[in-house]
């Protein structure tokens, strides 16, 4: 994400970092709130979580109701796959 000074390279890529996150937060077994999907099924985050025995609650949370470390796990994982991405990309081109 760009901040202030910053002018963002590819502003298309919001949405998509944006989806990594929520996808990342569910292979987690967070049950963050995604907008995106209430229409769905407005329990289906909390509802994979406590599957997965992380999560014991009734509902979806906000990003801000999760610790700092299981934010900082979801950001790392992003991240992570991110840089694996750019590697696997720079690989097919013969640069690394």
């Amino acid at each position: 994400m760009a901040s202030r000074g910053q002018r963002q390279l590819i502003p298309e890529s919001r949405a998509r970092l944006h989806d990594l996150k929520y996808e990342i937060a569910a292979e987690f077994g967070l049950p963050v709130y995604n907008p995106q999907y209430a229409h769905i099924h407005p329990n289906a985050d909390s509802e994979f979580a406590a599957e997965l025995g992380e999560f014991t609650g009734t509902g979806n949370v906000a990003w801000r109701d999760l610790t700092s470390r299981q934010n900082g796990f979801v950001g790392g994982e992003i991240t992570k796959r991110l840089v694996q991405s750019a590697e696997r990309s720079l690989s097919e081109f013969g640069a690394l």
